[in-house]
């Protein structure tokens, strides 16, 4: 039996990630009492930006800042976030590859100037651009974007239906290569492989593993860039948390939970770390990863033993991890290259250390070894498009780049190396951008290891929460029998990026796992799409 309850809500939610957000806003629209419980003092998982306690005023997005799109997702509309305060900024200029020979490779908003640019490295690679572009536009607009906002389908059930149209048929055809495989088939100039590569599959998938080709011309016909939320990532949770109270529910702050209760066979609520207990009618969702949901907040006796099995063996992301340095500056990079491209100064995404594609399996491989490899990185100077994230007439700059979780087969290692190679990143970015070496006021890195320590649920310093191999997408993502967002028992529900369509800040988890919990519940929700299998149909 229940003891001790420290209040009875319709739902409970576990962790305050921006998908468990999503998915208690909608909740509270519908009418129904949400209680999101977090560990941590501040809502919104990785959506982080800390004021640099040495020095007031500088702002610092330590996990999550570029984000793809999200003015153009339907939740951010429904939410009415930028009324909330979350406004996004989206500039020209979104890319620069910059090439230690001075040469940059540049994306735009702009696709026709970003095909430009292109063919100033090579004519036949922009043409072969803009070929999968026009190719592929109708696949993004009537099967990507339709199925990344709804829970997804059997993938039996999805492979018929797709191949019933000539879309769906050259998105199978194309999904069969690896993203190394199709580019290297379709595209001839190595720096433009090498972007290609980056751009659309590093910060992913292992680029070598087939069944993701499509991602290239995938991203090459979305009209989705990167943004960034105007001052700092952490005014899009606000704006979150703003509406959730607004319908009025509420996050339960420095709360961790400590088991989820079950009675009469359904989940009940949840118990907490200090004892409280609140009680849930309807269900309890989890934004966790799945062996803190399964093996951690549940009762060995209530989750079958196939479930334990399934829950245990869920993988990470070997490239995911990221190493940040994060500066604190009087003057922004000036990079060389500038001196020929002066319209450098504008790029808000910078890439440094990338020259050819055949680095990509030499960073797998020093993944895989646990050492470091030659320095790929990526970056942004935050404040020359926000001047309100540093003090007056100074700025902030982050370059992040995908070193190993177990460094030389200890995570622990980080602990040591963690300011020597944050020293070696910072000379190797001055050597793109001399004058860092006078305008460094001060600077901090974070590790992998700093990753989990901060956010448990991206354990190995997954920032994915979850391979998106092994089997771990669409229908069996986490795993077989929990892809819908349904648990194994009634009234539980999961809402993180371990589910369907996966990690990255798209709040597509919390999206879809409300439209199952409003339609297992009967009630109404006239924001609801188009199901997946009714696009699908239409092709």
């Amino acid at each position: 039996m229940l003891t001790q309850t420290s209040g009875v809500y319709d739902g409970i939610i576990l962790g305050a990630g921006h998908n468990s957000l999503v998915l208690q806003a909608y909740l509270g629209k519908a009418g129904l009492r949400v209680l999101c419980l977090e560990p941590r003092d501040m809502a919104g998982g990785g959506l982080t930006t800390i004021d640099d306690p040495r020095h007031p005023g500088f702002l610092h997005n330590t996990h999550s800042f570029f984000h793809r799109g999200i003015s153009q997702m339907p939740w951010y509309r429904d939410l009415e976030l930028e009324r909330h305060g979350a406004v996004y900024l989206e500039p020209e200029f979104n890319v620069a590859l910059v090439l230690r020979s001075g040469e940059i490779l540049e994306w735009w908003k702009s696709f026709e100037k970003t095909a430009e640019c292109f063919a100033r490295l090579s004519r036949r690679d922009a043409e072969t651009l803009r070929r999968w572009r026009e190719r592929f536009l109708p696949i993004v607009q009537k099967i990507l974007i339709p199925e990344s906002r709804s829970p997804p389908i059997p993938l039996d059930r999805r492979r018929a239906l797709l191949e019933r149209s000539p879309e769906g048929r050259l998105l199978v055809e194309v999904s069969a290569l690896s993203p190394l495989e199709f580019v290297q088939k379709e595209f001839e100039h190595p720096v433009i492989q090498a972007g290609l590569l980056f751009f659309n599959g590093l910060r992913e998938v292992d680029l070598r593993c087939k069944g993701f080709g499509h991602h290239i011309p995938a991203l090459l016909a979305s009209t989705s860039k990167a943004q960034m939320c105007r001052g700092g990532s952490a005014a899009l949770a606000r704006a979150l948390v703003a509406a959730v109270q607004e319908t009025g529910g509420g996050v339960k702050l420095q709360t961790r939970p400590r088991r989820i209760l079950v009675q009469n066979g359904r989940a009940a609520g949840v118990e907490t770390g200090s004892g409280d207990v609140f009680q849930a009618r309807h269900f309890v969702a989890s934004g966790l990863n799945p062996q803190q949901t399964f093996l951690e907040l549940l009762e060995e006796s209530w989750v079958p033993q196939e479930w334990r099995e399934k829950a245990k063996n869920f993988r990470y992301n070997l490239i995911a991890p990221l190493f940040a340095l994060n500066l604190n500056l009087s003057d922004p990079p000036n990079y060389r290259a500038a001196e020929h491209h002066p319209h450098l100064k504008d790029a808000f995404m910078v890439i440094l250390g990338l020259e050819h594609f055949e680095q990509y399996p030499e960073i797998v491989r020093h993944h895989e070894a646990g050492t470091i490899p030659p320095t790929v990185m990526w970056g942004s100077c935050p404040t020359r498009f926000d001047g309100s994230q540093a003090p007056p007439g100074k700025h902030t700059a982050f370059m992040w780049e995908k070193l190993p979780y177990r460094l030389h087969g200890d995570p622990t290692n980080w602990d040591r190396e963690k300011e020597h190679h944050g020293q070696t990143m910072l000379q190797r970015w001055a050597e793109y951008a001399p004058n860092l070496r006078e305008a460094v006021l001060d600077w901090f890195a974070c590790s992998p290891l700093d990753t989990e320590r901060t956010f448990p649920n991206m354990r190995e310093g997954d920032l994915l929460v979850g391979a998106f191999t092994y089997g771990q997408i669409g229908y069996h993502r986490p795993f077989p029998g929990a892809g819908h967002y349904r648990g194994h028992l009634p009234g539980l529900y999961l809402c993180g990026s371990c589910c369907h369509p996966g990690g990255n800040i798209t709040g597509l988890a919390g999206y879809n796992s409300a439209q199952v919990i409003l339609a297992d519940l009967g009630l109404l929700a006239p924001w609801v799409p188009a199901s997946a299998e009714e696009c699908l149909n239409r092709l």
